[in-house]
């Protein structure tokens, strides 16, 4: 059985009608983790996927609209 999970749900909740990266990034986490296979090396140092995923989460910059755009 296939699960997806939304974000809308997630900004009602948070009394949004609509969605934000917050929203998105809150939500990787759980849809994502399972997903990352690490190296052995990195599993033996003690490396999580949920540590990667962070990492990666925060590196990437939001995508914002150019004025005019």
């Amino acid at each position: 059985m296939l699960y997806i999970v939304q974000p809308e749900p997630l900004a009602l909740l948070k009394g949004r009608n609509y969605v934000i990266p917050d929203d998105i990034k809150y939500l990787a986490g759980y849809v994502l983790n399972h997903r990352l296979t690490l190296k052995r090396e990195d599993r033996l140092r003690g490396v999580q996927a949920s540590q990667v995923l962070e990492e990666v989460l925060v590196t990437i910059p939001v995508p914002v609209e150019k004025d005019g755009d």
